[in-house]
Order: C-alpha cells, then sequence, then structure tokens
C-alpha cells in the first residue's frame, strides 16, 4: 500500500481541533430538546455522561485501528484486511453517508437563519449561499480546512462561553429537581441520543491518515470527546434551569434561545442572538466543509484518476437538491435522527468488521 496523497500535513492538535468543532455541530442547539424529552427534569445528563464514555472508547478504538496502518487512507486499510470489493463498498457508504450529512447541514443552517435573522428570505437562496461558500473552501487545499478549524475556533469558544455564562442568573433551583426520576429506558433513549451526537468523531477514520506523527492521536480524538462532554452537560443544565423540562422540550433551538434576548440591569440587551448566529454559522460552515471533503476523498480513493474540482461539480448539485427534499423543520428533525442512527451503526459495523478482519489475520499488515 502506498502512503495516502497528502500525508502528514496535519498534526495531532489539528485532529483535537477537527473533532471538536465536528461534534459542536447543529445538535448542541438541539439535543437539550431531545433529551428533555426522553427524561425527566435535568436527569438528561446521566445520558451526556453515558453517551459521552461510550463515544471516548469508541474513538480510541477507531485511532488505534488506523494507527495500524500509519500514512494509509480508508480505502487501502479495508482493502488489505477484507479486500478490494468489500473495500469499494465500504467506501461507497461513506460517500453516501457524507453527502447526505452536508446536505443535512446545509438545510440545517438555512432552517436557523430563516426563523431567527432572513425570514423573508427564501430557504432555497440561504441555503445555495451557504452550499457555494462550502464549495469554495472544499476546493482548497485539505490542510486550509484544519488551518480554518484553528483559526475558527476562539470565535467559537467564546461564542459558547457567553451562552453558557450569560443566563446563569435566569436559572431556578426548581427546574432541576426532582433527580434521577427518570425511568430505565429515558436513560437508555438518552444515551443513545447523545451518543449519536458524539459520533462526529469518526473523521478521524479518514484525517487520521494526513498526521504527520500520530503516535498521540487516540488521545487528542479522546479529548476533544472529553470536552464536548462537558460542554454538552453544563449546557443542558443551563438550558433546563433557565427554561423548564417542558418548556425546553417545545423549542427548536433551546441553547440559541437563551440568548436572544438577555435582560440586564438598566435594560435589555436585544439582537445578542446575532452574534451568536455568527459562531454557529462557522461551526455548521467548518462541519459541512468536513463533510463534502470527506465525500470527496472517499470517491477520490476509488476512483485515483478523477480530479477533485470534477467530483465537487458534481456533488454540489445532488446536495443542494437533497437538502431541499425535506418539506418542513419537523420532517427535517425525523431526517436528523435517520441519518444519526446510519452514521452511528455504519461507523460500529465498519470498525468491529476491519478489527475482526485484523485479528483473524493474526495482526498481520501487508506492505
Amino acid at each position: 500500500m502506498k502512503p495516502m496523497n497528502g500525508a502528514g500535513i496535519i498534526s495531532d492538535r489539528d485532529i483535537l481541533i477537527a473533532v471538536t468543532i465536528n461534534i459542536l455541530g447543529v445538535y448542541t442547539l438541539s439535543l437539550p430538546r431531545i433529551l428533555a424529552e426522553e427524561t425527566t427534569a435535568a436527569d438528561g445528563w446521566v445520558g451526556i455522561l453515558l453517551g459521552g464514555g461510550v463515544a471516548c472508547i469508541l474513538a480510541w478504538v477507531v485511532a488505534k485501528l488506523t494507527l495500524l496502518y500509519p500514512n494509509k487512507s480508508f480505502f487501502s486499510i479495508a482493502s488489505d484486511l477484507v479486500t478490494k470489493p468489500i473495500a469499494v463498498i465500504l467506501t461507497f457508504l461513506f460517500t453516501l453517508q457524507y453527502i447526505a450529512i452536508t446536505s443535512f447541514q446545509v438545510r440545517e443552517v438555512s432552517a436557523l437563519a430563516h426563523q431567527y435573522l432572513f425570514d423573508q428570505t427564501p430557504l432555497e437562496v440561504i441555503s445555495l449561499s451557504f452550499l457555494l461558500v462550502v464549495v469554495y473552501g472544499v476546493c482548497g487545499s485539505r490542510a486550509g480546512i484544519f488551518r480554518l478549524n484553528a483559526l475558527f475556533l476562539p470565535f467559537v469558544l467564546v461564542g459558547l462561553l457567553v451562552v453558557v455564562v450569560v443566563p446563569l442568573v435566569f436559572i431556578k433551583t426548581e427546574n432541576l429537581l426532582p433527580v434521577f426520576q427518570t425511568d430505565f429506558k429515558g436513560y437508555v433513549q438518552s444515551t443513545y441520543s447523545s451518543l449519536n451526537t458524539f459520533a462526529g468523531f469518526g473523521i478521524i477514520l479518514f484525517y487520521i491518515a494526513l498526521v504527520k506523527n500520530p503516535k498521540n492521536t487516540p488521545k487528542m480524538a479522546v479529548k476533544g470527546v472529553i470536552f464536548n462532554t462537558i460542554l454538552y452537560t453544563i449546557l443542558y443544565i443551563v438550558c433546563i434551569g433557565t427554561f423548564g423540562n417542558s418548556t425546553t422540550a417545545n423549542i427548536f433551538f433551546p441553547t440559541f434561545d437563551l440568548s436572544r434576548t438577555v435582560e440586564i440591569p438598566g435594560g435589555f440587551f436585544e439582537r445578542f442572538d446575532a452574534f451568536l448566529f455568527l459562531a454557529w454559522t462557522i461551526i455548521l460552515f467548518v462541519h459541512s466543509l468536513m463533510a463534502f471533503d470527506i465525500a470527496v476523498m472517499t470517491l477520490m480513493m476509488v476512483f485515483k484518476k478523477v480530479k477533485k474540482i470534477m467530483l465537487v461539480i458534481t456533488l454540489t448539485p445532488l446536495i443542494f437538491f437533497i437538502s431541499m427534499i425535506p418539506k418542513d423543520y419537523v420532517e427535517l428533525t425525523h431526517i436528523a435522527r435517520y441519518i444519526s442512527l446510519i452514521k452511528l451503526t455504519s461507523l460500529l459495523l465498519v470498525v468491529v468488521l476491519l478489527w475482526s478482519a485484523y485479528k483473524i489475520k493474526g495482526g498481520k499488515q501487508s506492505e
């Protein structure tokens, strides 16, 4: 197997940042609502911690698997372990998955913008504008995507810090009580929902091949999951403490609504949500950028002679068309659940399959 084209262009720190931002997708806005529907009071934090713990283990396993074949692409690893025809099928499955993820992100950011800022602008215009910016980013170098991650991370962290700190004065203790009143089924559902949210660490299956010195990459991937686990727990508690369980369960984007109108001594600080919207647009942009890039990357693994720009041009109309399929936000939410299920299930199945093949072969690597 030959080293993957572009190997050694990023550091393990870039993987930490990429995993962190990729998990911080639109689910950061909607996870409190999902958990509030499945649990009582503030019991959803249990599901977040359990889901985060499982995600840490899975992230470590995925990173360790790819580390057995340093600087080798996913397609090369799969071809060596389970034969080339099966590797082609698995690679195409991931291509379809990341096309769907990109389409979902494009529609989600347009729905968010339409609901809160551009209510007079057609969804199609917002979606197309956002997608074209993503296309511009994908057409650039892959190393540039990781530089954007590092550049945008401070803005994202400031936005998230504001979301957590500003509403603290509005938290009501009675909204967090009683504790541990959720039944076993509720805890299982909340853990599953949280784990779906953390499935963004799956990008390391493709990007770890680009790391110059991947020895510490598993630790970095786990740190990225741990950071998001802590952040999600805090955001969830703040949402429940501020709005209460019932209200949170009926708000599409509880996290975003925390900052829509902030009351401060002497008056109101209005349209603060515009600043927060900028932070979330950055998150969704980078998330879409990496998903689109992986879709292109996986196709280039199979069709080695096809130019990147041709694949981008071909996929762009398809992504836009798919993003326009949901008729309303309710339908979009249902589709999001299916995408999350497919993303997590496919990742688990592929990792189990490749690990099993590796063990059956006696832990030997092909040169």
